[in-house]
């Protein structure tokens, strides 16, 4: 799979465990799209993860970061809420919201899968 971007590398979005880059290029194409209307960085904490990455191995299947259909990124406070009202706007369909603990851990995740997909959709939960 091919993407490019002028807001995230292929080394950001590789899975930490296995070094594999397999971002979808429809799901870059929207959050290159959010990255533009939001107007400042984004720091990536997890986006493409391997179905031998240890969090996506203790599932029953993997899940939407297998898919390379997934990113967390950290933001909290005031930035996490303005932009989570502008990912509802880009097509995003999974959230998730992780805003306990330490200011700088806390993060949402976006992804765009679909009900046809095997999960339901739109939703939002938290961590």
């Amino acid at each position: 799979m091919s993407w490019s971007s002028p807001y995230f590398t292929k080394d950001e979005m590789k899975c930490s465990h296995t070094g594999i880059e397999m971002m979808d290029p429809e799901f870059m194409e929207k959050l290159t799209s959010l990255r533009a209307d939001w107007g400042q960085p984004m720091v990536i904490s997890s986006a493409y993860r391997d179905p031998t990455h240890p969090i996506e191995a203790r599932k029953d299947k993997p899940g939407a970061h297998a898919s390379g259909r997934a990113v967390d990124i950290l933001i909290a406070g005031e930035d996490a809420y303005n932009l989570l009202c502008a990912a509802l706007g880009h097509g995003f369909t999974g959230v998730g919201i992780a805003q306990k603990g330490s200011y700088g851990s806390r993060f949402i995740h976006l992804d765009d899968l679909e009900t046809d997909d095997g999960f339901p959709r739109p939703t939002i939960w938290s961590y």
